[in-house]
């Protein structure tokens, strides 16, 4: 009996490893070069700031921070049409795959800014959806996804910490409409149950989470 422990135990030392050793090495292979995307990137920061945590703007989203694999797919789908933005269409329209990847690997080394709520009692409306969702509505609590500081479960679910409001609440509300849905159906489903003042007020809490 101890043999046969001993020998599980080791070999659960080396898929340990194993996948350690895979875990350091994948990023490489899928990641783009932040460098490079320096470079590709200068164009945004008139919209999205020189630092990535945007400009004057606050309905154009902060990209500090976001994972990189996130931002090359949300690049891809402007590209393609599957995410549909009139002025994003035309920026991307001439990005490769590697571009898009190149960018996002440079934004997702920017350090984001903490952002602040500024409407008390919204956030604290906000806080109770984020963390515990709507039961008799059926809204699923948004931090399942997106984590309980907001920094998101890469690449799927982004991350949300500090992000604009005006940007969040438009964004749900494109869901909420069925005007995005490149996301799948999730965020849909989600989106339609919420009340718009719930989707201002999840918004506002996001905006001081961190």
């Amino acid at each position: 009996m101890n043999g046969l422990i001993s020998s599980a135990v080791r070999w659960f030392r080396i898929l340990c490893l194993s996948l350690g050793v895979f875990a350091v090495i994948a990023p490489a292979h899928a990641g783009g070069d932040p460098a490079a995307g320096k470079g590709k990137a200068a164009v945004c920061a008139g919209c999205h700031g020189a630092d990535g945590n945007g400009g004057a703007d606050l309905t154009i989203p902060k990209l500090a921070g976001q994972d990189g694999d996130y931002l090359a797919k949300q690049l891809k789908d402007f590209k393609s049409g599957a995410r549909k933005n009139p002025i994003m269409s035309g920026m991307v329209a001439g990005l490769s795959d590697k571009d898009a990847r190149d960018i996002g690997a440079y934004y997702g080394g920017l350090k984001p800014r903490p952002g602040a709520a500024r409407n008390a009692q919204l956030a604290k409306l906000g806080e109770k959806i984020y963390r515990g969702g709507n039961a008799k509505t059926g809204v699923s609590a948004c931090m399942s996804c997106h984590g309980p500081s907001g920094h998101g479960i890469p690449p799927r679910f982004p991350r949300l910490s500090g992000q604009h409001p005006a940007y969040v609440e438009n964004q749900l509300l494109s869901f909420k409409s069925a005007k995005r849905t490149n996301e799948g159906d999730t965020m849909t489903r989600i989106a339609f149950r919420m009340s718009e003042r719930e989707i201002k007020a999840v918004a506002e809490y996001i905006s001081g989470l961190h």
